[in-house]
């Protein structure tokens, strides 16, 4: 049965996303701050995932629905995901939030460019505006030739920007099959036996703190996928990523109050160009409100 699509209901659930991981971001860069190996924390964030879906799904007698025919493509979405993760816990690792959240501003870019060359969607006037104009405030907040960012993480953070890009593209070929709980399942299982692998390495004992952050990391990773995996369900790649952009506003937040930093001034000036382009693309979809042809579920075949 193929998804009805939901512009509107599309984008609250990018919205809602957004807060979501935008909270995990933060809890990931305070629990590497507080002792946690960052090797460890991956196998954290999915090995929870697993455990919960799975019993969930046990106790209500419904586990058939973790069945797929495409298990080769569930597959290449984990190994893509495990180089995302890399890419997007590692780099509010190594840069404040706000900056390491300008740098994921990249993945609309990469996301239009991919829908329209993999997806074969055709991306109207309005959509490419309101990217543009958000790059032009990303690079007003990057403010070139004035930032003084790690190299390694400004490079981390821009493969972030491509990788997330990927994903998106993946799993809205998935979810033309599969439901959003079992595209969620396969990465989560999928990846966490590889990060089991770094344990050995990595695992070390820790205190209550640690592992009261360590479960809201994984707990809000679940949500997030969720809700990111529903959110392309209902709607095209191109139009719910461009509510990313409000992850700005949570990650300077965040960044003030746990951390008391705050973004250059040239923040503030690209900001209202970010959120006008979420707000755009908001608009001209509730405006035309119209069905969005599926995509064929060969397409990452």
């Amino acid at each position: 049965m193929e998804p009805v699509q939901s512009p509107t209901r599309a984008l609250g659930l990018r919205l809602m996303a957004a807060v979501v991981l935008s909270t995990l971001v933060m809890l990931v860069k305070l629990t590497v701050e507080s002792g946690v190996s960052f090797g460890e924390l991956l196998f954290w964030r999915q090995a929870p995932t697993v455990v919960i879906v799975l019993g969930w799904l046990a106790l209500r007698g419904q586990t058939h629905r973790l069945r797929t025919k495409r298990l080769p493509i569930h597959a290449r979405r984990a190994l893509i995901g495990m180089i995302g993760m890399l890419c997007t816990f590692g780099t509010p690792v190594l840069l404040p939030l706000a900056e390491a959240t300008t740098l994921g501003f990249t993945t609309p870019l990469f996301a239009v460019v991919l829908a329209a060359l993999l997806l074969r969607e055709r991306i109207g006037p309005w959509r490419w505006l309101a990217v543009g104009l958000g790059f032009a405030g990303v690079i007003l907040i990057a403010n070139p030739g004035q930032a003084h960012w790690p190299p390694f993480g400004t490079a981390l953070g821009i493969a972030g920007g491509l990788m997330v890009a990927l994903i998106s593209i993946q799993v809205r070929d998935l979810t033309q099959t599969d439901e959003s709980l079992t595209v969620v399942f396969w990465f989560a299982a999928l990846s966490t036996p590889v990060f089991a692998l770094l344990l050995p390495w990595f695992a070390a004992p820790h205190t209550g703190w640690q592992w009261l952050l360590l479960a809201g990391c994984g707990l809000l990773g679940l949500l997030g996928q969720l809700l990111l995996t529903a959110s392309l369900r209902y709607g095209q790649v191109a139009s719910v990523i461009v509510m990313d952009y409000s992850a700005l506003i949570w990650s300077t937040l965040y960044g003030w109050l746990i951390w008391d930093s705050l973004p250059a001034a040239a923040t503030w000036l690209g900001a209202p160009l970010i959120v006008a382009a979420g707000l755009l693309i908001a608009w001209r979809e509730h405006r035309l409100h119209k069905p969005v042809s599926p995509v064929g579920a060969t397409v990452a075949e």
